[in-house]
């Protein structure tokens, strides 16, 4: 009996201290506070659509001369579903020595398969990127419950030899990862934060509120509800929008930690407009369309994504010009 209950009590202890060492860990962790752009993949236009590292790294100069904490590649404006898996690793590879002045390099591992994702994962820690961004599969919707999401993420922060970053976007997946679901997932030391693209505020707050014993980091997926989203304890964001006016975007978190809040105020309202634009409105067609009228290459699209019709573009630029952006 003395016997079972000193190993019982040796084992408690054990997984106590296993706890307090990850915790511990999480401080040596990545401060993601701060703006990122999810940045586009620029194609040739010459018909093979072939990517373009030339104008990338034209690109990526401009983003540079800009105060963003990183940049994340094969978000959902990277049109990473039309990319191969070798294109996917290459390309984080070719973006890495061209992220300097200590910037983060986020890039997006997440595959229909929890395998797939591992082995992505895996690749692209050895390409160069600091986190990984792990978007919820979403095919078998019916069946990805709590349960299973928690399970994939857990398998996958487990192998990865970089920490790993949960990133949900209903709109595109038709998944929203659940504060719940998060909430045990955030637990895990090699899992630092969230990406949550919903928009829906309390849930924000309540994925501060509820993780804020473990150190945990969340970020707004839009530029359109980013000042909201920080005044409730998110620390930064992966916004759109900052590919096109990144200065815009990291003046308002700017401002927002300055506490001049009546021009933050002012600022969030003029960015809604142009963020709808070119996320739900018009999508990574729009993306595109700003950028090139505001000076970066955007190019043309993967098919079967279309560009914008000459009508799309005036209603785009008329957007962009009554918000002085």
């Amino acid at each position: 009996m003395f016997a079972r209950r000193f190993v019982a009590a040796s084992s408690a202890m054990q997984r106590q201290f296993v706890r307090s060492i990850s915790k511990s860990a999480r401080l040596l962790q990545l401060d993601l506070k701060g703006i990122y752009p999810p940045i586009c993949t620029p194609f040739t236009d010459d018909g093979k659509f072939d990517i373009n590292y030339e104008k990338l790294a034209e690109n990526m100069k401009v983003y540079q001369q800009s105060p963003l904490r990183g940049y994340l590649v094969q978000g959902s404006n990277g049109e990473y579903i039309y990319l191969t898996p070798s294109e996917r690793v290459e390309l984080v590879r070719r973006v890495r020595p061209l992220v300097t002045d200590g910037r983060l390099l986020l890039a997006g591992s997440g595959c229909e398969s929890t395998a797939e994702t591992v082995e992505l994962s895996q690749q692209m820690a050895e390409a160069g990127a600091d986190a990984l961004v792990v978007v919820t599969p979403c095919y078998y919707k019916a069946s990805m419950n709590d349960a299973a999401m928690v399970a994939h993420y857990t398998a996958v922060a487990d192998a990865s030899p970089v920490p790993v970053i949960l990133y949900s976007v209903p709109a595109n997946t038709g998944i929203n990862l659940s504060v719940e679901a998060v909430s045990q997932l955030a637990a895990h030391p090699n899992i630092i934060g969230i990406k949550d693209s919903l928009g829906d505020i309390s849930k924000l707050a309540q994925l501060v509120e509820t993780t804020k014993d473990e150190q945990f980091q969340v970020l707004a997926g839009s530029a359109g509800f980013l000042l909201p989203a920080l005044l409730v304890g998110c620390v930064g964001g992966i916004c759109a929008l900052a590919n096109v006016v990144p200065e815009a975007v990291c003046r308002l978190e700017s401002l927002w930690r300055s506490g001049s809040l009546t021009e933050a105020a002012k600022l969030q309202r003029k960015l809604v407009a142009p963020n709808a634009a070119v996320t739900r409105g018009l999508g990574v067609p729009g993306m595109k369309a700003a950028m090139d009228a505001h000076g970066l290459y955007g190019g043309p699209l993967r098919p079967p994504l279309l560009p914008l019709s000459d009508a799309q573009k005036v209603v785009l630029h008329k957007i962009f010009v009554d918000a002085e952006l």
